[in-house]
């Protein structure tokens, strides 16, 4: 029996999502520990990675589980009352066996959340601090995101890909309650590439963007922090 689980979690304190053979202290890590005392033993496939420090809302896993874990409902209270507090299940439903978390996901949405000013305790790892954000030069900007391209020089090295092209259906920015939200909806996105796309908003000219995106210049620039972004949705 095959279950979606939508996840939120904070994920500052945790060395990314994935599962790794250095460390439990992944999303992923603590989300199989708690299955395995439940009697799941399965590993949970995600919709995608997300690295240290960044956090979501909405993270879709799928899981097969045994079917004294019928009560979908009762799963998800128990999942919650074992987990830690900064990893929460906010929905599960019954899928078909062919549902993949991954390679089922349509489009996927990603929001990155800036705010001016100086730097407080109760959001500094939820919230990028900037000071004299371009807010007009970012909101237009954006929108040169937008389309299929080969995202080569907005990505870290290290991926294991076959293809470096994705396309973006919607790129916005909007104000909100005196923060910036920057808004990006793709097929998929390569390792740090948004946060490369929001340092690129931060650093570079609108021609200077249009060189990298053309694969002209690779102008440098350094990736945005990671604790301002947040993968949002998943779409099947």
């Amino acid at each position: 029996m095959r279950v979606a689980l939508t996840l939120a979690y904070n994920g500052t304190h945790f060395f990314g999502s994935q599962t790794q053979t250095e460390t439990p202290h992944t999303i992923l890590g603590n989300l199989e520990k708690v299955l395995k005392k439940m009697g799941i033993e399965f590993k949970v496939v995600a919709s995608g990675r997300t690295d240290k420090g960044v956090h979501a809302t909405g993270q879709v896993c799928h899981i097969d589980v045994p079917d004294f874990w019928s009560d979908i409902k009762r799963l998800k209270r128990v999942l919650n009352e074992m987990l830690p507090s900064s990893i929460r299940v906010r929905a599960t439903k019954l899928v078909d066996d062919e549902f993949h978390a991954r390679y089922s996901a349509k489009k996927r949405v990603y929001r990155y959340i800036i705010k001016e000013g100086d730097s407080n305790p109760f959001e500094a790892d939820f919230v990028t601090f900037l000071k004299g954000v371009e807010f007009n030069e970012m909101e237009k900007n954006i929108k040169l995101f937008v389309g299929e391209f080969d995202f080569a020089y907005f990505m870290k090295t290290g991926s294991d890909i076959s293809s470096t092209t994705r396309v973006i259906y919607r790129a916005f920015a909007y104000k909100h309650n005196g923060y910036i939200i920057l808004n990006f909806e793709a097929n998929g996105f390569l390792r740090s590439q948004i946060r490369m796309m929001v340092g690129a908003l931060l650093s570079l000219s609108m021609e200077e963007i249009k060189e990298k995106l053309e694969r002209r210049v690779n102008h440098k620039l350094k990736p945005a922090p990671a604790n301002g972004l947040y993968l949002a949705k998943i779409k099947y």
